[in-house]
């Protein structure tokens, strides 16, 4: 059986043993809207619970968009020039309008990053700028939330007169769903803000995954954040599987979210009757493979369909290597997940730990395993699983030992399939 993998910006095809039950898990969504350009002008004349953007912006002088960095397919080329036109309509000058790509602690983009990330055009005209979450002068203190959490935002949004964001709604690893609230915090956060966010007392709460909402207490910090940096507007898109525009939720942040949260949950998910023996996916390939600390969502999010004691493949290319300095340190200090999770339990809050921490709640109970090939060698005694140095030999290290008949999902897609097994306690759609 031939099977064509998201990996990379060109996909792998492997061919897959005879003698087990596959059941290939395609992403579901909703078709490509036929005009989404229309689409995006309805949504930003009729928003949800708001008043139409121009006459939010109508007697403002200046307006802060916040969109997504590199490692989000995010269609900012459509969305971003209707509200341009609507703020500039409005009053507010060019020059009173600021472009933030809220890459939390990722890194800046590049000049030529940037140029894709806005679009050619909107980079040329507009200020389109980094987020710093590392530089603390750069943000402003609004005070400590109802549980703790320092808020630090960053200034040049919090000093605009209006405050927007743009972005995709698609499962998270974390949130539930990403969109609306993430573009603020911690897409618009100083480090001492996401370190909180990011703590074992969210990481390790179990209600902190792909599809949960209701219950989600990330969530809940991030509403509350976001309504201290007095998050105006929301502009949020579905995708469907060729990542055009299939949906359009636009209006007051927590409501338009909420709707298009509903909305991805229902084209989106698919429940097993039963959880299966192993699960063979990838991160989506490019851009969401470009680093192994991105291309763990695939592995958190094939979690929730595997037994006990079952075995995840994951396919990544990781053409980036293994993600942010600190991340690399962690990784080569911790070589098993159970000294890591000791190590970090009550120790200070390490930038990326949180990544570790998610591949650590699947390690203890199931056995991983990596086709990375961007990553170097010398990082795979630190992995946690066994890494390969080519498909066919990590495909016959998965099957190796699995008996004859035994159930595997095979997820092309990765991250952007939502799917529940409804008998293996792991359901919190």
């Amino acid at each position: 059986m031939r099977v064509d993998l998201a990996f990379g910006k060109t996909g792998l095809a492997v061919d897959l043993p005879e003698g087990y039950r596959y059941r290939v898990l395609e992403a579901r969504s909703a078709q490509p809207l036929p005009d989404p350009a229309g689409a995006i002008e309805q949504a930003l004349d009729t928003p949800i619970a708001a008043p139409p953007l121009a006459e939010l912006a109508r007697g403002k002088r200046s307006a802060a968009i916040s969109i997504c960095d590199i490692t989000r397919p995010a269609p900012n080329r459509i969305t971003l020039p209707p509200i341009l036109r609507r703020l500039e309509a409005a009053g507010i000058p060019r020059d009173g309008i600021t472009i933030l790509i809220a890459t939390g602690l990722h890194r800046g983009a590049t000049e030529a990053e940037i140029r894709e990330i806005a679009g050619e055009e909107v980079a040329a005209n507009y200020r389109v700028v980094n987020h710093n979450a590392r530089v603390l002068g750069e943000h402003r203190y609004l005070g400590d939330t109802s549980s703790g959490t320092p808020v630090h935002i960053d200034e040049r949004f919090v000093a605009a007169d209006l405050h927007i964001t743009a972005g995709f709604i698609e499962p998270h690893l974390m949130l539930g769903y990403s969109g609306g609230r993430k573009l603020v915090a911690p897409g618009l956060a100083a480090q001492e803000t996401i370190k909180v966010l990011h703590s074992p007392r969210f990481m390790r709460d179990r209600r902190t995954c792909e599809g949960s909402i209701d219950g989600n207490p990330l969530h809940r910090e991030l509403i509350e954040i976001a309504r201290m940096a007095r998050h105006d507007f929301l502009l949020d898109v579905s995708l469907a599987l060729d990542r055009r525009i299939a949906a359009v939720f636009a209006g007051q942040p927590e409501r338009a979210h909420a709707e298009g949260v509903r909305f991805v949950s229902r084209v989106m998910l698919e429940r097993l009757e039963e959880p299966v023996d192993a699960v063979i996916t990838t991160s989506a390939g490019y851009p969401l493979d470009l680093t192994f600390y991105q291309s763990l969502k695939g592995i958190t999010a094939a979690q929730h369909i595997l037994k006990p004691g079952g075995r995840i493949l994951l396919f990544a290319a990781c053409q980036e290597g293994p993600g942010s300095a600190e991340f690399q340190q962690m990784l080569r200090d911790y070589p098993s997940d159970r000294q890591f999770m000791a190590a970090t339990e009550h120790a200070p809050v390490m930038v990326d730990q949180w990544q570790l921490e998610k591949l650590a709640l699947v390690t203890e109970r199931m056995k991983v395993l990596f086709y990375v090939p961007g990553l170097p060698a010398s990082y795979y005694p630190a992995l946690w699983g066994p890494a390969y140095g080519s498909p066919e030999a990590a495909l016959e290290a998965l099957f190796d030992g699995l008996p004859r008949g035994a159930s595997v999902a095979v997820i092309p897609e990765g991250p952007y399939v939502l799917a529940k097994a409804s008998s293996n306690g792991a359901d919190s759609a």
